[in-house]
């Protein structure tokens, strides 16, 4: 099977996890990451869950997985050590059209997860199209290396770049132009050592924004 790769904006969406170990806490915490409402039913919690129940955006459900508790979500992980448990939500879900996964049941779901490295608003995923987990794993650890927090720098600074021009009413081609001269220039280098009246320099040969160093440093910080 050929799996259609695609990112979800879940920004306010209601996701429902059931399951409470430490697979469930690896994907709420994720979840929570992504801007995600988190509705969890679970037996047993991990400490670290105990602790994400008081979080505004986590609602405890209790022990028991029920039906009804799939009213008004966007999509269902079952993350239980039951795999008839986790078969049987998936079929719940499924008939209501729901979108879910059954973790390491990929016969029990209509989306997997890859592997991903992420850098900020860079993010990579790794898919064997769910036929060996460990090896996409593997693939992504092995891809870290080459990936730095330059890329985060980057792509942050590329953004506020490529507002400031579209704002300029440039003609298509021009963005185009500008977009792929950085890209291929060595700003990502100049980024990585920091050199951030470099960077404003470089950037002013290929187009004009007149930014200062510490603007270029300003816009390239990475968010703790």
């Amino acid at each position: 099977m050929i799996y259609y790769p695609i990112f979800l904006n879940l920004e306010g969406k209601a996701v429902l996890i059931v399951g409470g170990g430490k697979v469930a806490q690896r994907k709420i915490e994720t979840l929570l990451e992504c801007g995600a409402l988190v509705r969890l039913a679970a037996r047993e919690l991990t400490p670290a869950l105990e602790k994400l129940k008081a979080e505004p955006r986590v609602t405890y459900l209790g022990a028991e997985f029920r039906e009804e508790q799939l009213n008004d979500v966007f999509m269902v992980i079952a993350a239980t050590d039951n795999a008839g448990l986790n078969q049987k939500i998936s079929q719940a879900a499924r008939v209501r059209g729901l979108l879910v996964n059954a973790v390491d049941q990929p016969a029990d779901c209509n989306f997997i997860v890859p592997s991903v490295l992420r850098r900020g608003g860079l993010q990579i995923a790794v898919s064997t199209s769910g036929q060996s987990p460990i090896l996409a794993k593997k693939i992504r650890e092995a891809l870290e290396p080459e990936f730095g927090e330059e890329y985060e720098r980057l792509i942050r600074l590329m953004g506020r770049i490529r507002a400031a021009v579209l704002n300029r009413g440039f003609a298509q081609e021009t963005h185009q132009r500008i977009f792929e001269q950085l890209a291929e220039s060595d700003l990502l280098q100049v980024l990585a050592k920091k050199e951030w009246a470099a960077a404003a320099k470089l950037i002013d040969r290929i187009v004009p924004l007149n930014w200062s160093a510490e603007e270029i440093e300003q816009y390239s910080t990475i968010q703790s």
